[in-house]
């Protein structure tokens, strides 16, 4: 006796969960080498930031326990050499494989909380101007003109020179974090701006949002109910992409002396402590921070240009 197939209205819908690995996304990504390899790598590489209390043989930040007779110890496989410090050790002793996990937990903040303040300002601006249109628009967006016409570093130096020349010395090393956060939010604001904005523009116009507005509907919740939902594509893949030059901004800064202190070092300040012994026989010092960096911006980047095709109608 066979089994009769239950109506199509009986059968049980699909999870959230069965829904994504049915989705085109998920098919995408497992066609994609490139994609499932810097998944993985930026995977392993935030575990070993998220365990770097486990995985360093010492605390960079405790300056006690540094000593300066193992300063400019090189790798464990070069001659000198010794354990506990695998990669080598820096002029205050200080381990760097250690320096660079806790490091790397730093600059991965930065750039997602970097991410997370600009996406919220630019996707609230630019429903706002995209909706509203007129001056409300005009405002908005020539505001958002002559921050991109001023270079971002030169934006960022800017901001975090005021920042620690107005805060108290106490909250100055604890709160530059925030500072920077804020400096690269003040810039990268503007794109997710520009993308939500062009695109509410287009759905305002459509018989949907026509139809609300006739029956009344608030206009707060026809932003966030019916034009937000369709304009967020475009913003994930400009989050991803903007994540690993919020970590390169960071970097940057950190390597002009306007970033994160030496006693919070960040890849960028691992850098540039390690670049004035570069060519004095230390360059592990600044080598392997810099290898780091690159892993970790490389992979974002791969994932994030993985992303914009996965999620580009022309290319399916």
């Amino acid at each position: 006796m066979t089994d009769i197939p239950a109506p199509i209205s009986a059968r049980k819908p699909k999870s959230r969960r069965e829904m994504f690995f049915d989705s085109d996304l998920w098919w995408s990504f497992r066609k994609s080498k490139p994609a499932i390899g810097a998944a993985i790598v930026l995977l392993l590489v935030i575990l070993a930031a998220i365990l770097a209390p486990v995985l360093s043989p010492q605390n960079p930040y405790d300056l006690a326990s540094l000593e300066l007779w193992n300063a400019e110890l090189p790798p464990v496989w070069m001659e000198g050499g010794q354990m506990p410090f695998i990669l080598g050790t820096d002029v205050q002793g200080r381990d760097i494989l250690s320096g660079i996990l806790y490091g790397t937990r730093i600059s991965i903040f930065i750039g997602i909380a970097s991410v997370i303040v600009s996406l919220v300002i630019g996707v609230l601006a630019g429903l706002t101007a995209g909706f509203y249109g007129g001056w409300v628009d005009n405002v908005l967006m020539r505001l958002g003109d002559v921050l991109l016409s001023i270079p971002i570093i030169l934006v960022a130096i800017l901001v975090t020179s005021v920042a620690q020349a107005i805060l108290p010395p106490q909250l100055r090393e604890a709160g530059i974090s925030i500072v920077l956060v804020m400096a690269i939010a003040l810039y990268s604001w503007v794109q997710y701006a520009r993308v939500v904005r062009a695109q509410a523009m287009v759905e305002r116009r459509k018989e949907y949002v026509q139809a609300s507005r006739l029956v009344g509907t608030p206009a707060r919740r026809l932003m966030l109910n019916h034009i937000l939902p369709n304009t967020l594509t475009p913003v994930f893949v400009a989050a991803t992409l903007n994540f690993g030059l919020a970590i390169l901004i960071e970097a940057t800064l950190s390597f002009l002396g306007v970033g994160m202190p030496p006693n919070q070092p960040s890849l960028g300040t691992l850098i540039r402590v390690g670049n004035q012994y570069l060519f004095s026989g230390s360059w592990w010092i600044v080598l392997f921070p810099s290898i780091q960096l690159c892993i970790l911006v490389v992979a974002v980047n791969m994932l994030g240009d993985w992303l914009r095709d996965a999620l580009n109608p022309k290319l399916r």
